[in-house]
């Protein structure tokens, strides 16, 4: 199985390599900081794209009001 470019060999390499660098301990941690880091920034895109997007309801609301 490829995923993203990356072998099941080259995987295993890598999970090894960062269990080494950062310890047993650590990893939850990490990973628990960067699964936060990831919801912040959902909801930042979230706030940008509400903030861009123009106000559908209230145009189709002055649209029907003036053909009234």
């Amino acid at each position: 199985m490829i995923m993203f470019g990356i072998g099941q060999t080259e995987l295993l390499i890598f999970m090894v390599i960062v269990l080494v660098l950062f310890g047993g301990s650590r990893i939850p941690s990490i990973a628990r900081s960067l699964g936060k880091s990831i919801t912040e920034f959902k909801k930042g895109v979230q706030g940008i794209e509400d903030e861009t997007s123009p106000p559908e309801k209230q145009e189709s609301k002055s649209e029907s009001k003036s053909q009234s």
